[in-house]
């Protein structure tokens, strides 16, 4: 293989394929990038066995032919070349790479040993505007679980109902909903628990005018992005009955302004968050007669701190509390300026819905108020 590439294009290339290279595995080959040189293209490769990764790339090939490289070396050797033509040239077991006066030589593995790339069976497949899927999985996936051991919960719910996408998160202390109308897509029953992370990192991609495609497989998500195609995993098993948390109604609605709220919350929320308080509540003290919203949090042997903010506020006065990074959580995926707050009672989940076009909603537990 003998071909000479853009650097920046390389570079970026290799940023975008290195998510899929294995860093733990037994297996070398599953830490190396499959490089294949063919018709003035160059297509990179890279599994850990659970996500695969296929990017292309132009490029003037003199040699056709394929090789593996350790993935991380060669991102950082190329990083750090000259802003010029990359020329490379590899076999099964070298790689040469030349680069505005500089010469690097590495070793290279087998490609016969690369596994090869899935092909899936896809049974339904829509595309939705990439700055509209970046929004989305913003919005919610920052809610997923952490904790390994309920796989279910480090998903999002991705759905389509009748030319709605919904996607939905919860770690069981707080779950993000959002919704967005998707035109012209036809899949019939589309759904799938598709991880988090993986998500996050489609929607880290530069932007365009480009679709993304997310298309089903019996256990796989194949995801299409420009150059790029991405499979991996499906996450089995039941995803939470979340609509039952959703309640029909609430004793109180009160609207906010969100940068007004956010800026109460971090200021009284400081007074909770020394080491010897721990973290400490907020709570939330709605006032209907005086349309206020007071905010309040103390710590023993420290001290306490309120702030009043103004709200239009209707039904019944309510009290509740919650943990302070929640609010702040919740409150900085809404894009609108204001919020709605709505309240059952204080052992009930409070919910926060952006006003106006955006279709997001906010639920989040409460913690017991301190008698």
């Amino acid at each position: 293989m003998k071909l000479s590439i853009n650097k920046t294009e390389l570079q970026n290339a290799l940023s975008v394929v290195l998510k899929g290279a294995s860093s733990r595995s037994t297996l070398s080959i599953l830490s190396g990038v499959l490089l294949e040189a063919a018709d003035d293209t160059l297509t990179l490769q890279t599994t850990d066995l659970e996500l695969s990764i296929q990017y292309a790339v132009p490029a003037l090939v003199e040699e056709e032919g394929r090789a593996v490289l350790p993935a991380k070396l060669f991102s950082d050797m190329v990083k750090n070349l000259s802003d010029a033509a990359v020329h490379l040239s590899a076999d099964e077991e070298t790689a040469d790479i030349a680069c505005d006066g500089a010469s690097i030589n590495i070793k290279a593995l087998n490609p016969d040993d690369f596994p090869g790339f899935p092909h899936v069976d896809v049974t339904q497949r829509i595309e939705v505007p990439f700055a509209q899927f970046s929004t989305m999985v913003r919005r919610v996936a920052r809610f997923v679980s952490r904790d390994a051991s309920r796989a279910i919960l480090t998903g999002v719910l991705v759905t389509l109902e009748g030319g709605v996408l919904k996607m939905v998160a919860t770690d069981s202390y707080r779950l993000a909903i959002t919704e967005a109308n998707v035109p012209g897509s036809t899949a019939e029953d589309f759904q799938a628990v598709i991880s988090g992370s993986f998500l996050q990192e489609i929607a880290a991609l530069p932007k365009s005018d480009e679709p993304v495609s997310l298309a089903l497989a019996e256990n796989q998500i194949v995801v299409t992005y420009r150059q790029t195609v991405f499979v991996n995993r499906r996450i089995e098993g039941n995803f939470p009955n979340y609509k039952q948390l959703l309640p029909n109604g609430h004793a109180l609605r009160a609207t906010v302004d969100v940068d007004r709220l956010t800026a109460a919350v971090k200021r009284v929320s400081i007074i909770g968050q020394t080491p010897s308080s721990g973290a400490s509540p907020v709570q939330l003290d709605v006032n209907v007669a005086s349309q206020t919203l007071q905010l309040s949090a103390a710590a023993q042997d420290v001290g306490s701190a309120q702030e009043t903010i103004p709200c239009t506020a209707e039904g019944e006065d309510a009290r509740i509390a919650f943990n302070y990074s929640y609010v702040l959580e919740g409150l900085s995926a809404v894009e609108t300026d204001q919020v709605n707050f709505d309240v059952q009672s204080s052992m009930n989940p409070g919910i926060f819905t952006a006003v106006g076009d955006e279709n997001y909603l906010y639920l989040v537990m409460p913690v017991r108020i301190p008698s």
